[in-house]
């Protein structure tokens, strides 16, 4: 039987210290001890996107990372993006815009889309479409994605800072 070790890291702001096996996955530690269910597991291979999380300001597929990597670091999931009761931008506009249908895949797209428009605030459809490639959905078609991350990304531009 493997010790555990204790990780320390912020999720969505705040600091939390956990027990957790070697060989954990963060999407396991997220979900079964953390209770943060937003990320979803799919494949568990990193092909559907569907765990996607913010490590440190990169996109990355929380089925692929072992919780021991992340002491130290700080994580943002579905859950952090609202804030005070307000939904986030991209929140609002997949509602509005019908950017999700059965909601497997919106954790891990609203997670990928809010690092995108981080790194670019006014993509064009064929970087938006890009940015989600590696995120699958099975319902959507992707159009109203699209639609919604572009509207999310001129509601930001004329939010004052």
């Amino acid at each position: 039987m493997a010790s555990k070790h204790m990780v320390s890291f912020k999720l969505n702001g705040k600091d939390v210290d956990v027990a957790v096996e070697p060989r954990e996955l963060l999407i396991h530690t997220l979900r079964e001890r953390l209770m943060h269910t937003g990320p979803h597991i799919g494949c568990e291979t990193s092909h559907c996107g569907a765990c996607t999380v913010d490590l440190d300001g990169m996109s990355v597929k929380s089925c692929t990372v072992l919780t021991v990597q992340c002491n130290g670091s700080e994580l943002l999931t579905v859950e952090g993006l609202e804030q005070g009761g307000v939904l986030h931008a991209l929140q609002q506009a997949f509602h509005e815009e019908h950017g999700l249908q059965c909601g497997f895949c919106t954790p891990g797209m609203l997670t990928r889309a809010y690092r995108l428009l981080q790194e670019n605030p006014d993509p064009t459809e064929e970087e938006i479409r890009y940015w989600i490639a590696g995120n699958l959905c099975r319902c959507t078609g992707y159009q109203n994605i699209v639609k919604a991350v572009q509207s999310a990304a001129r509601k930001l531009s004329t939010t004052p800072a």
